[in-house]
């Protein structure tokens, strides 16, 4: 989760959240370079007092302006166009789980079972233990097991909502009516954060999104320990 006084990005949690990083600051060096190229070239002309009547007529440098920005957007189009392939893509999940937006409060329903659907609210400050996290603890987390693909199918019942976990690299819609989808992969096990990141009314900031990946063993612990809370 992200640190008090933080610049930069939370911890990657998944191999999309990975390659999402190696792509910004791939593209931060190439912005860094261009403006500091650019940069000089300005000082250059604003200070140099030697005029070349080659520079200011060249059909040699008209080309290379011409080229070089086109490389430049190549390098960074191309390793984009791959991140959003990857992202899109869905093969073979493991488990599939139904996320559904309310004002305001989560509901989770794991499609594989039969009946294993519960809602998340956010624990009250009054009610905390120590260790917990104000505004961004719920009584019932959403659990997966790690090194396992999980669809998530994502909407709302009211208004519109918006499930995201930075650290998985997950920002999606929830809009009524519509149903989204999109896939995630963690490669170990913790607990992550978020919240509502689409304002949703009077207390779009209470409700949060928890997220625990476990071992395979633990999560068929936990989730045999559900379903026999919920047949009661």
């Amino acid at each position: 989760m992200a640190q008090h006084s933080q610049l930069g990005f939370q911890d990657a949690a998944s191999p999309i959240m990975e390659e999402l990083l190696h792509f910004h600051d791939h593209a931060f060096m190439i912005i860094l370079m261009t403006s500091s190229m650019v940069l000089y070239l300005i000082l250059i002309m604003v200070t140099s007092k030697v005029t070349n009547l080659f520079v200011l007529d060249s059909q040699a440098i008209e080309i290379i302006w011409t080229l070089l920005p086109g490389f430049v957007l190549m390098m960074v189009a191309l390793p984009s166009l791959r991140i959003l392939y990857i992202m899109d893509e869905v093969s073979g999940p493991h488990l599939t789980i139904k996320a559904m937006g309310h004002q305001w409060y989560w509901s989770y329903e794991y499609t594989d079972y039969e009946n294993l659907a519960y809602d998340a609210y956010m624990i009250p400050a009054t009610e905390m233990e120590n260790g917990q996290y104000r505004l961004l603890e719920v009584d019932n987390r959403m659990v997966v097991p790690i090194e396992a693909p999980v669809r998530l199918l994502i909407s709302a019942e009211d208004v519109l909502h918006s499930w995201a976990l930075p650290s998985l690299a997950l920002k999606v819609d929830a809009i009524p009516g519509r149903l989204n989808q999109t896939t995630f992969l963690s490669l170990r096990p913790g607990v992550y954060y978020g919240q509502c990141s689409e304002i949703c009314g009077a207390n779009h900031s209470f409700m949060p999104i928890v997220l625990e990946t476990t071992s395979l063993e633990n999560y068929e612990d936990w989730s045999l320990l559900m379903l026999q809370e919920l047949s009661l």
